[in-house]
């Protein structure tokens, strides 16, 4: 998938055509990163965006006490994406901001984080109070 920024200072391909998983976190911080009820996180095998000079990031520590690093354009603001700390080597994964991503299918975003929505989250989708455990819906 093609993805920018909002000034097009940063653009990059995901390293597959559709995302691994797709999440709607209603953490306090993703609703801070995003200005809005939730913030949407497309999961792509891990792939770099920080070899673009429009490209900064700062560190922070998560709910689940994992750190992660998050990208964003110097340029405009616009966060990018997220990826975890690991002691052995490049994470595994990336969580890219969905808004950021042409085409993507929304239908199926799975609810995290909904301990703390603001917003009702819709019957039937398969959701988690805190993070997910990444096989089992609660």
């Amino acid at each position: 998938m093609n993805g920018s920024c909002a000034c097009g200072g940063v653009t990059f391909t995901t390293p597959t055509a559709t995302p691994l998983n797709l999440y709607h976190c209603h953490c306090i911080d993703c609703r801070k990163q995003s200005a809005s009820a939730f913030g949407t996180s497309a999961i792509f095998p891990f792939f770099r965006v920080d070899d673009n000079p429009n490209v900064s990031y700062f560190t922070r520590t998560c709910d689940s006490g994992r750190r992660q690093n998050c990208y964003f354009c110097n340029k405009c603001g616009s966060r990018i994406l997220h990826a975890h700390i690991v002691d052995d080597g490049a994470p595994k994964v990336v969580a890219v901001k969905g808004g950021l991503l042409e085409g993507l299918d929304w239908k199926n975003a799975k609810h995290i984080f909904t301990r703390t929505a603001v917003v009702p989250i819709p019957k039937g989708v398969e959701e988690w109070v805190a993070e997910p455990d990444f096989g089992k819906a609660k």
